[in-house]
């Protein structure tokens, strides 16, 4: 396949999820969700192409404002937000240090409450969860 139409057939790719659920701002609930669901179905791929990462970091940006301006959420401590992360993608300790490359005892001590995620882990861990890294707080 030439250059061309790989191009052209990422761009399709990219309108399609466009036409599915078109980025605009939201401004309900109901949109939200469905947001939420189309957010879910490309998280839960194995792997996303560049303009499938390009949409959904783009959608997220969208979720966030919509959910930080009406359902503003007090920051989680960092034990919490871990192992909701963690629940969530249904992996293990050991799969999140071996994914991230943060120690394993690191992680325990964080889960434990005995010590706070610093710059490095919170970037690690929003490209392994594929989050925003402002959901982590300082």
């Amino acid at each position: 396949m030439s250059t061309v139409n790989r191009k052209g057939a990422a761009q399709d790719r990219y309108f399609e999820l466009v036409r599915q659920f078109p980025l605009r701002p939201l401004r309900s609930d109901e949109g939200l969700d469905e947001a939420v669901q189309v957010v879910d179905s490309l998280v839960s791929k194995p792997s996303l192409s560049q303009e499938e990462q390009d949409y959904l970091e783009v959608l997220g940006g969208l979720v966030e404002a919509y959910e930080t301006e009406v359902h503003p959420m007090p920051p989680l401590p960092d034990a919490e937000l871990l192992r909701h992360l963690i629940d969530a993608k249904g992996v293990s300790q050991r799969e999140v240090a071996e994914g991230t490359g943060i120690a394993d005892s690191t992680i325990s001590e964080v889960l434990k409450g005995k010590r706070f995620l610093n710059r490095v882990h919170i970037a690690k861990l929003s490209r392994y969860f594929k989050v925003s890294a402002d959901v982590f707080s300082f």
